[in-house]
């Protein structure tokens, strides 16, 4: 197969990742929010954060980054759940 071939067919393959992995995205966008108020409380009321809040919620900035990254043509790694979780950057 030609690389214009593949790259025809990844082009068409994104309309599929758009949709299962936007869903997939934007309810776990939901959850984030959900866990971001409750790290803020445990953050006032504790004087720290929740460290694993924190990781657990890089898992969506990273997937979702990698997911613009993808739609937009800037790169062929697909996001989740097309490919295994991934973070990016570690609790500071």
């Amino acid at each position: 197969m030609t690389k214009k071939i593949k790259e025809k067919k990844e082009a068409w393959f994104r309309i599929i990742v758009l949709i299962i992995s936007g869903t997939v995205l934007t309810f776990w966008k939901y959850l984030i929010v959900i866990l971001a108020i409750i790290n803020w409380f445990v953050a006032i009321f504790s004087g720290k954060r929740n460290k694993e809040l924190a990781l657990f919620s890089e898992y969506w900035n990273t997937e979702t980054y990698k997911c613009r990254r993808y739609l937009t043509f800037m790169s062929n790694e697909r996001p989740f759940p097309f490919t295994k979780l991934e973070r990016m950057s570690r609790f500071k």
